[in-house]
């Protein structure tokens, strides 16, 4: 089985997120598709653990009417700063034989030579990098390695960022997240 690997704070998880996961399943032929909300990100430290249960419900929601895909609370049941390398070998132990493929952003793929061991995770995983269309991509010099594929996504201007903001302010965040999701913000009092 060929599982895509989709990890991220998901501060909160929106429409934006489901497009380009499914269209990666649809490119790279994928079974399925796993998100997996960060504890504590690395590359971000802005409190996020204290929204991690309701980050993983929102994110659960979000995808809990899709067979395709699925939402694994890995790294909140760990706890502590998210490295990829570590769920990619829990997750290569708990499926030794399923291929995994990690979804990543263009902006990360030119940082992933910086990450925790990226050799490792290029032996567990093939690197699926999510470019936009008519984009040419600029290779990495510093990944040495054939297990990468670039898959086309659409540009959706959607931000977690923006959508926290839009609450805050007050204003509607109706088709930006899935109505479970603008549901969950409002009765939990989310970003305010």
């Amino acid at each position: 089985m060929k599982l895509g690997i989709f990890g991220g704070t998901f501060n909160p998880p929106h429409i934006g997120h489901l497009i380009v996961a499914e269209r990666v399943r649809e490119e790279m032929e994928l079974d399925r598709i796993i998100f997996i909300p960060s504890y504590i990100s690395p590359h971000k430290h802005e409190g996020e653990e204290h929204l991690a249960h309701h980050r993983f419900e929102m994110t659960r929601l979000t995808v809990e009417e899709d067979q395709n895909i699925e939402c694994l609370d890995v790294e909140l049941k760990k706890g502590g700063t998210s490295f990829t390398v570590g769920t990619l070998e829990y997750l290569h132990s708990e499926h030794p034989d399923h291929e995994l493929y990690l979804m990543i952003g263009m902006d990360n793929y030119h940082t992933f030579h910086t990450w925790k061991d990226p050799e490792r995770i290029l032996e567990l995983a093939t690197l699926v990098v999510m470019n936009r269309p008519n984009f040419q991509p600029k290779l990495n010099p510093h990944i040495k390695s054939s297990k990468i594929s670039f898959a086309t996504v659409p540009h959706i201007d959607i931000s977690s960022t923006d959508i926290r903001k839009r609450v805050l302010r007050g204003e509607s965040i109706r088709y930006l997240v899935t109505e479970k999701v603008r549901l969950y913000i409002a009765k939990q009092n989310l970003y305010k």
